[in-house]
């Protein structure tokens, strides 16, 4: 069958895709590992891949043969039966961080609808629903958690669910005064994706914890983007010696194939019985096979140090970058999950990346995003990070 090219699909967009959307002029046909081709046969270095959700690089063979054998047993069945996957899946999530019960839908946004509701059920005949939230937090653009993030520019014409406060990242202080009677729950992502790499305090995030125990609160980790050793370990929280009593995961959790979860202690875990919450595709065979896999190609391939080694190049070649160019005003992130802030919009690095071939990404105007594979070759990320040098020594001079 006769490939598309961009033109064709460009003009089946325009005529039947609702544009909301800002669509770069590419069209992606193939990829394999931290690379991706177009419709016209041109090779892209990604260092964004799957907008995070590939984080063995795209289509890793062990996870395609797992999703093919799955493929050709099961594809779906329904939450009304048991599913063994699904069940294998929930031990691998419970037995990597805290010992919960898992929950199974299609993506990080309703996941954190499932964090939400089960914090307010669990917390009901306390009279106690209201969230406090960080400013330039990120939770999705489902009604709930729209409402839980903490950016003006996501909130525009969209009705609130009440019941959110925001409060700067980092300030305990705020957190406390923001909380009152009727709150059930504190949210937080450990390193604030969308909002610009921003990473969580140890004495916040511990902090966090001891006043949700003290005050008999929930504290939900939002891992959709730190998750599944994106940061060194399997989870952001990880990393601050103490443990959620919910957390989200989804993007790198089935290397492509959309999934969601929700683990939560099990006595809290526990409110939600039957009739309270429930996700069609949810869980289904496909999805935990990619899962799965997902799981065994991180530990087969001891993946968690591979990522530690990766980032620490990463930082070197970026701060040999900082000081030679003051464009640069911060340098941010943990793991494979990186911002360099400049001091300046920083639309025109991305495009001149885009035009040389490699694929990375700006957000908050100004912060330039890296989230390559943690599986990434050396030699492929060096090409990749000599583009981006490139195109900040050029932004440097006033050139582009």
């Amino acid at each position: 069958m006769r490939g598309m090219s961009f033109d064709e699909a460009k003009q089946l967009y325009d005529s039947y895709v609702i544009g909301n959307y800002r669509r770069v002029p590419v069209a992606f046909a193939r990829a394999e590992g931290s690379y991706i081709w177009d419709t016209e046969g041109n090779r892209y270095i990604d260092l964004m891949p799957g907008w995070g959700t590939t984080l063995l690089g795209h289509c890793h063979p062990k996870v395609v043969t797992a999703i093919q054998r799955q493929a050709a047993l099961l594809i779906h069945v329904d939450n009304t039966f048991y599913i063994p996957p699904q069940a294998q899946l929930a031990q691998k999530l419970s037995e990597h961080s805290f010992g919960g019960k898992c929950f199974f839908c299609n993506s990080g946004a309703e996941a954190v609808e499932a964090a939400l509701k089960l914090a307010r059920i669990h917390k009901e005949k306390e009279r106690r629903y209201k969230v406090v939230s960080m400013q330039n937090s990120f939770h999705g653009r489902t009604m709930g958690a729209v409402s839980a993030t903490g950016q003006e520019t996501y909130h525009r014409g969209v009705p609130f669910v009440p019941g959110f406060t925001y409060v700067p990242l980092n300030d305990l202080e705020a957190v406390k005064k923001a909380c009152d009677g009727e709150t059930c729950a504190i949210v937080f992502e450990p390193i604030q994706g969308e909002g610009g790499i921003c990473v969580a305090g140890e004495e916040f995030v511990t902090g966090l914890r001891e006043f949700c125990d003290e005050n008999g609160l929930l504290l939900i980790a939002d891992e959709v983007q730190t998750g599944m050793g994106r940061t060194g370990h399997w989870f952001g929280y990880q990393h601050y010696g103490i443990e959620p009593d919910i957390m989200v995961v989804a993007k790198a959790l089935g290397s492509g194939i959309a999934i969601g979860a929700m683990t939560a202690r099990p006595e809290v875990a526990d409110s939600l019985v039957p009739g309270t919450h429930a996700s069609t595709f949810g869980g289904n065979p496909l999805a935990c096979a990619a899962a799965l896999a997902t799981f065994r190609v991180i530990e087969e391939e001891n993946l968690l140090e591979a990522c530690l080694r990766t980032s620490e190049h990463i930082f070197d070649r970026l701060n040999e970058m900082a000081r030679k160019y003051p464009i640069i005003k911060e340098l941010r992130g943990r793991g494979v999950m990186i911002g360099i802030e400049l001091n300046r919009p920083g639309a025109a690095v991305f495009q001149y990346c885009l035009d040389h071939k490699v694929r990375l990404n700006c957000t908050h105007e100004t912060v330039v995003r890296l989230l390559p594979a943690m599986n990434i070759r050396r030699d492929v990320l060096d090409e990749g990070l000599d583009v981006l040098e490139e195109a900040l020594a050029k932004a440097q001079a006033g050139e582009i």
